[in-house]
């Protein structure tokens, strides 16, 4: 390791060798696909080798800037208002990125500075950053996710937990991680979810103005429960245009229409949430799939609707909610039941036809909770996927043969010739040869917190309210 005298010197030399790298075009066309992917991921470790001294440096000048020091601190005597503005200017960098290194890095000195941190449960974070196996927006994404200790949840707990999710990182990007990390607390915090729930509703806002030029702007934040009613019908009426799902003969004259409209998809729908706004949601069914009010499911176990504790989940939503928002949610729905067996698998058409039905696609939404593959694409957005085809292989409109997929990986396995089978109640996706010779199967996990929690009850029972 080098000595504080010598930072200088290999900081330059590093940047000598990063800089004899060749940045030519032409030198990586002639690569193959193996070798291309294999330098993108050396990049992505120079990446987080160069966030983790971005991050110490952030965080000294911010020690060095703090408060209450006043115009004695290192940013004011240097010009600046703030260390994330010097971080800002010095280092070239968005304002968002400077006051994540600021945060990220007052967090890793305190951690390494004081024998008694105030954020213990953060330390495996700071060991990662600072060994250069933790970008910067991965730990940010952990520190977010996981939240602070609070009755019935310890900082051991959530130190663990924090563990944990730095060995995930290094398969996950910082969206999913953070989705990763809110599932975590969630696991350990069922008492916190309904504050939570409170907290992002009161969050929600609103906010039109009006534009220079005569236009409108409307800026519209959503809790899970309230995005989910507009989600909902955005897709009902922009569905065909996205390549989404077509249940039905009868609905094909609304589709041809949409699709020949020639208006584009933000235009449509545009058009037809302002008809909504004055008239109704129930009053234009011309201009969306189905007719009605928004459907808006509601998930939760038959073990826990019977005893009252627990949590459900919207369909389409990552976040629980809690028994209170399920309670209140049944009181004006339809509910249903939908049977699984021991394996997770509900029931099954045979091969009358050829759609799967509407019952059929709400269990797989269950279910799957979206494309299983590499991808975050929700249910409405799917369509079913036959892994036994139905031409080549005499395929059936089954539960156990079906698994949804966005339009863009559904055309990329059929056309590409990705297969995937069942294997001791899971999917496996195998790559075709010219993508991996070895064909090594992927497990393709489910992305449905609700199925997840009903194969830890003891009975296989889903009570669903729309």
């Amino acid at each position: 390791m080098p000595t504080t005298d010598a930072l200088p010197a290999t900081f330059a030399a590093a940047l000598d060798a990063l800089g004899r790298v060749s940045k030519d075009v032409a030198d990586y066309r002639t690569l193959d696909d193996t070798t291309l992917l294999e330098l993108n991921r050396l990049a992505g470790l120079e990446r987080q080798l160069v966030d983790a001294h971005a991050v110490v440096l952030a965080g000294e000048i911010a020690y060095r800037s703090a408060a209450t020091l006043g115009h004695d601190g290192l940013a004011q005597r240097a010009g600046y208002r703030t260390p994330e503005e010097l971080v800002r200017v010095t280092a070239r960098s968005t304002g968002r990125d400077a006051s994540t290194a600021v945060r990220i890095g007052r967090m890793v000195r305190e951690a390494t500075d004081t024998a008694t941190p105030t954020e213990p449960w953060l330390l495996p974070l700071s060991a990662a950053i600072t060994a250069g196996t933790l970008p910067i927006a991965s730990a940010d994404a952990i520190r977010t996710g996981l939240g602070a200790p609070a009755d019935g949840v310890t900082a051991v707990a959530l130190a663990d937990a924090a563990a944990d999710l730095c060995t995930q990182a290094t398969t996950l990007d910082p969206d999913r991680l953070f989705r990763r990390a809110r599932e975590l607390r969630d696991e350990l915090d069922e008492a916190g979810i309904a504050d939570r729930e409170r907290e992002r509703r009161d969050r929600r806002s609103l906010r039109f103005s009006r534009q220079p030029d005569g236009m409108g702007r409307l800026t519209w934040l959503l809790d899970p429960e309230s995005a989910a009613v507009a989600a909902d019908l955005y897709d009902r009426a922009t569905s065909p245009r996205r390549g989404g799902p077509r249940f039905a003969p009868s609905e094909d004259a609304t589709v041809d229409r949409i699709l020949s409209d020639p208006r584009s998809t933000e235009q449509l729908a545009s058009d037809v949430f302002l008809e909504l706004l004055r008239h109704g949601a129930d009053a234009d069914d011309s201009q969306l799939l189905g007719t009605g009010a928004p459907v808006v499911t509601v998930l939760v176990t038959a073990e826990t609707l019977q005893h009252g504790v627990g949590h459900g989940h919207i369909e389409g939503q990552a976040d629980p909610v809690s028994m209170e928002t399920v309670e209140r949610m049944l009181c004006t729905a339809t509910i249903g039941t939908l049977v699984f067996d021991s394996s997770g698998q509900p029931l099954d058409l045979g091969r009358d036809q050829r759609l799967h039905s509407r019952a059929q696609r709400r269990a797989l939404a269950v279910r799957d909770g979206g494309c299983r593959a590499n991808c975050d694409r929700p249910p409405s957005w799917t369509e079913v996927h036959h892994i036994k085809h139905w031409g080549r292989d005499g395929g059936e409109t089954n539960m156990v043969d079906a698994i949804l997929l966005c339009r863009h990986h559904h055309l990329l396995f059929h056309n590409n010739h990705w297969e995937i089978f069942l294997k001791d109640g899971e999917y496996w996706l195998v790559p075709p040869p010219d993508i991996d010779p070895t064909q090594t199967p992927v497990l393709m996990q489910s992305k449905s917190p609700a199925w997840k929690q009903l194969m830890r009850a003891p009975n296989r029972e889903l009570e669903h309210a729309h």
